[in-house]
């Protein structure tokens, strides 16, 4: 049985991988797997195990997912609304000049990508960032530069806010990192960041000309685009001073911006705020409901232990280096879970660098994150072979990172 469950798992992730040769959704895939095998552990319970342990270590499992789950459906049916109003495209085109260098844009670029993707979901900050080098009309090859860096921007930015990456907010939700220790772990990340930027745009000469779209204000929207930021700033200042859990401030400020588009919308004939939960991406959700589920189930079989045989050949540092160089080939998610379900014992300095780690280090290759998906089903240019002319000078920011991580985690503690 253990075998047939390990047999499951394998082709979960090798569904994943080949999601677009198959084109079958991994939401689906892994949903219908993870499901499976805690069926097969009822019907079939291992030596020693009966329904009662079975059920608790279910009921384990679904209360960290619940967790998880309504916290990313809180934060990305903001950010649902605030794409749907055109408010993120109005603000962008507000700070950027009409004319400017190539490789003046290229930083703002950067900065942009890091800073939107620390207070959204990947999937929206590289949609809209592709989406205004686009608007530019460059040439491929630029386009292809400007985009690389939106991946390894957009994957940088997520790992200091626990609303930007889903592998930060499990890891914190594990209590293996502080929200106030995730905020200096964005130093060396934007640090990294720039340093790609300044690689990338070294034979960047030309200028560049923006022709914004004209867009009607909202001033409802802007409203509750401050009630969104106040919703971030208060999650981290009431965990740090009273541990109140994430998930419930995200779920009170949400409930204002309900209330506020009641009050405030009930002239105006619009849909109801409440349908912004509808077209969120639950085909993400699902995902990773059946991802973690899987991951719980090879924990309870016990066959997660090998995973943690890296941490003993090699240091801790090393094999959190080389975390981050596995999140390239397998989806982060499922690697995170399966190393928070290991038990490894690190300190919360190690924790860190391995927080940095396995949210940038897919940037190395295309199909190493949901970014560089994103990117290239955007963007024409953009090939697996075309990316990975890039994968040196990626590589040179990813340690950079990694190496300013290790500071910063080992001068916190």
């Amino acid at each position: 049985m253990q075998t047939l469950l390990l047999a499951i798992a394998g082709l979960a992730f090798l569904m994943i991988v080949l999601e677009d040769v198959i084109h079958i959704n991994k939401a689906k895939t892994t949903l219908f797997l993870g499901t499976l095998a805690w069926l097969l552990l009822f019907l079939f319970p291992p030596h020693g195990a009966d329904s009662h342990l079975i059920q608790e270590k279910l009921d384990e499992n679904v209360l960290e997912i619940a967790s998880l789950w309504l916290f990313l459906m809180a934060a990305m049916t903001f950010v649902a609304f605030l794409n749907h109003q055109g408010l993120i495209e109005t603000l962008i085109y507000k700070v950027l000049p009409k004319q400017l260098s190539e490789r003046k844009l290229m930083f703002l670029v950067a900065g942009f990508a890091f800073f939107f993707s620390s207070l959204s979901d990947n999937i929206t900050a590289t949609l809209i960032s592709i989406a205004l080098v686009l608007s530019l009309k460059m040439e491929a090859k630029k386009t292809v530069r400007f985009a690389v860096l939106v991946v390894f921007a957009v994957n940088s930015g997520g790992v200091a806010l626990i609303t930007g990456d889903v592998t930060t907010l499990m890891i914190f939700m594990q209590q293996k990192v502080a929200i106030d220790d995730l905020l200096w772990l964005s130093m060396p990340a934007l640090a990294s960041v720039m340093l790609l930027a300044t690689l990338l745009s070294l034979k960047l000469k030309g200028e560049v000309v923006i022709s914004p779209s004209p867009r009607r204000d909202d001033k409802v929207g802007m409203m509750i685009a401050c009630i969104f930021l106040l919703t971030i700033i208060s999650t981290i200042i009431l965990n740090v001073i009273a541990s109140v859990p994430p998930l419930l401030t995200f779920l009170f400020g949400l409930s204002i911006m309900f209330l506020v588009g009641r009050l405030c919308y009930k002239d105006d004939e619009r849909e109801s705020l409440l349908d912004y939960i509808r077209v969120i991406e639950f085909d993400t959700l699902l995902f990773f409901l059946g991802i973690l589920l899987l991951v719980g189930m090879m924990k309870e079989i016990g066959v997660l232990d090998s995973l943690v045989r890296v941490y003993e050949v090699l240091p801790t540092t090393g094999a959190n280096f080389v975390m981050g160089l596995l999140s390239s080939l397998v989806d982060n998610v499922p690697l995170t879970a399966a190393l928070l379900k290991s038990d490894i014992g690190m300190d919360a300095a190690s924790w860190l660098t391995l927080t940095y780690a396995v949210g940038v280090g897919g940037s190395l290759l295309v199909i190493g994150s949901a970014a560089g998906i994103v990117a290239m089903s955007k963007v024409e240019a953009i090939t697996f072979i075309s990316f990975m002319r890039y994968s040196g000078i990626i590589m040179v920011a990813y340690t950079a990172g990694f190496a300013g991580s290790y500071l910063v985690g080992h001068t916190l503690h």
